[in-house]
This record gives structure tokens, sequence and C-alpha cells, in this order.
């Protein structure tokens, strides 16, 4: 990563941010997108250019965090806002343009030793945040994210189970924070997840696991019933799974059936439970 390129002049301002007074998220957010625009806008072919870009910025925001020593979820959440939002300006936000930026995000995290763990619940909430002021559903956006997050982890070889946790986990703060229905933005990030998972010969069983759990934690942060929300992300899960094949069903059934954290799952649309 150039020190003079983008990379290197997110790099300054996030360290700024983090350094200084102010709003974390607010400030990744505003650096990222003026970059971003100003960096697209010179582009001939902007949308090969975004996963670019969003890479570079990423392994920018990532290097500051791991100078600052703190920071990881809201920079990233902010960094993906900025992104979105900078892209938007110059051209239109498409399911496509959602799956390159969470891949590459993913992928700029890896490459520069950043936690792609917690990296992965920063960027899943701030894309579905970011989703308001695109022409994108809450429901496209959150499936486009379930597919490539999981796509991304399989690139870098991370943490399956933490990283489909985190996922939905951010996907359900990023819905509530923009009064979206949390329990679809669940349900289409599991069932992208697994969807993801499939196309990449994942573990089904693991991303399950983690979807669900993912589904748990975040209910009990924003004050949802965990049990509504373990069997929405069951039930995105189960959809997948049914396109995936028999084996990925009865993986999805036996996970849901055993339960997760001690929450057993009810799926919806399985006519055998």
């Amino acid at each position: 990563m150039s020190e003079n390129g983008l990379g290197g002049r997110i790099k300054d301002s996030v360290v700024g941010v983090l350094k200084g007074a102010g709003e974390v998220v607010q400030g990744a957010a505003d650096a990222t997108r003026d970059a971003v625009v100003g960096t697209l806008k010179g582009a001939g072919d902007v949308a090969g250019a975004v996963a670019s870009t969003t890479s570079d910025v990423v392994k920018g925001a990532v290097t500051a965090v791991g100078e600052v020593g703190t920071g990881t979820f809201d920079t990233l959440k902010g960094v993906v806002i900025g992104i979105v939002k900078g892209v938007g300006e110059v051209a239109t936000v498409t399911v496509g343009t959602i799956s390159d930026i969470v891949r590459a995000a993913v992928k700029g995290t890896a490459d520069v030793g950043g936690d792609v763990t917690s990296a992965a619940g920063g960027i899943a909430e701030g894309l579905i945040t970011a989703t308001k002021d695109t022409g994108v559903s809450v429901t496209e956006g959150a499936s486009a994210l379930g597919r490539s997050a999981i796509k991304g982890i399989n690139d870098v070889g991370g943490d399956v189970i933490g990283a489909s946790s985190s996922t939905v986990s951010g996907a359900i703060k990023g819905a509530q924070s923009i009064g979206a229905d949390v329990l679809d933005a669940v349900r289409n990030t599991a069932k992208g997840l697994v969807s993801g998972a499939g196309d990449v010969g994942a573990d089904v069983v693991d991303v399950t696991k983690g979807a669900i759990s993912g589904a748990i934690g975040g209910a009990k942060e924003v004050g949802l019933s965990v049990e509504d929300a373990a069997s929405a992300a069951a039930s995105g899960a189960f959809e997948a799974a049914e396109a995936i094949g028999e084996s990925a069903v009865r993986a999805v059934r036996d996970v849901a059936a055993s339960g997760v954290e001690g929450v057993k799952a009810v799926i919806k649309g399985d006519k055998e439970t």
C-alpha cells in the first residue's frame, strides 16, 4: 500500500479520526466518501474500479486501526457507508456493486492482517445502513451481503462460523438503525451466507450455526426475540439449502433441531418439521 496513494491517504485520515474526539463512524464515512468520489470520477471504467478502490480504502483504514490499536468495527462500518455513498455519487449502486464492495472489503482486511471476524460485523452493519441511500432494497442487499461475505471469507481462509455470526449480527443492527424489517434482514443475510457456502463448497453446518448464533447475539443487543431471530436465520438458511441439494437441507434441519446456544429454531416453509 503506497503511503501517497489512496490507501495511504485513507490511513492518515482514519488515524486522525481515531485519535480525535469526533464520532468514528461519521468521520470514517466522510473521509472515505470524499476519497472514493475523487478516485472514481477519474476512472474510465467505474464499475471495474469499485473492487480495487474498496480494497485500497479498506487496507488503509485497517492499517490505521492497527496503528492506533482500536476501532475495527466502527471504522469498517463507517468506511463501507462512505464507499457506498461515494459510488452512488458517481454511478448507480446495484446488487453487483454491493457484492464487489463486501468481498473486496473482506480481502482488504485480511491483506493487512486485520481481524476479519470483527471486520465482517462492521462491514455488514455499514452495508445495510447504507442501502437507504440506494435503489437496492434491504432484502436484496442482505442477500448479496451474505453471499459475498462468505465468498470473501473463503477467499482468505477465515473463520467461517465467527464471520457468519458477525455478519448476521451486523445486519441486524444496520436494519434496526434505518427502521427496516429486522427479521427480513436476518432471513436474507442467512440465505445469502448459505447460498455462498454452496457456491464455494464451504461447510453448510458451520455457516448455519454461525448465522443462527449471530441472529441470537444481535437480537439480544437490540431487544428482539431470540427465538424469532434464530428461526428467521434458520428459515433463510433452509431456503438456500433447498437450492443446493438434499445434504444441505438435512444439515440445516439438524442444526435448527439441535439448537444453537440453547435456542431451537423453527424453520418456516419446511413441510417436514
